[in-house]
C-alpha cells in the first residue's frame, strides 16, 4: 500500500485567499476519514526555511504520494523542484491541489478529489 502525505500551505495565514478557510478543520476531516497516513501545515512553503522543511521531511523518507494544498499545483511543481531534487524525492510523486479562494467544505472537497483521481 502506498504511503501518502498532505501539507497545506496557506501564503503565511495572512493571504486574503485563505480567510474564508478553517485550516485546521480541513487537516482535521482529511485525517479523521484517513484519506491520507498524516497531515501537516507550514505557513510558506515557497521560502527558504520552507524548502529546508521539505527537504528534511523528503530526505529518504518513504513517502509515495505528496499531497500540496494551496497555491495553483503549476506554480507548486516550479517553486518546489529544488526541494524535490535536494532530498531525493521523485517530483512525480507530487501532487499539488490548487485551494486558494474556497472555504472550509470547499477545501476538503478539492483534496478529496485529488486523492480520489490517484
Amino acid at each position: 500500500m502506498s504511503k501518502k502525505g498532505l501539507l497545506l500551505c496557506v501564503c503565511q495565514g495572512t493571504c486574503p485567499s485563505f480567510k474564508a478557510m478553517d485550516v485546521f478543520e480541513v487537516l482535521n476531516t482529511v485525517r479523521r476519514e484517513k484519506l491520507v497516513d498524516w497531515v501537516g501545515l507550514h505557513p510558506q512553503l515557497c521560502s527558504d526555511d520552507g524548502e529546508k522543511y521539505l527537504i528534511d521531511l523528503l530526505k529518504g523518507a518513504d513517502i509515495d504520494e505528496l499531497y500540496v494544498a494551496g497555491c495553483d499545483p503549476t506554480m507548486q511543481r516550479k517553486m518546489y523542484r529544488d526541494a524535490f531534487e535536494s532530498a531525493g524525492f521523485n517530483k512525480e510523486n507530487h501532487i499539488g491541489i490548487e485551494i486558494r479562494n474556497m472555504n472550509t467544505e470547499q477545501a476538503v472537497n478539492a483534496i478529496k478529489d485529488a486523492i480520489k483521481r490517484q
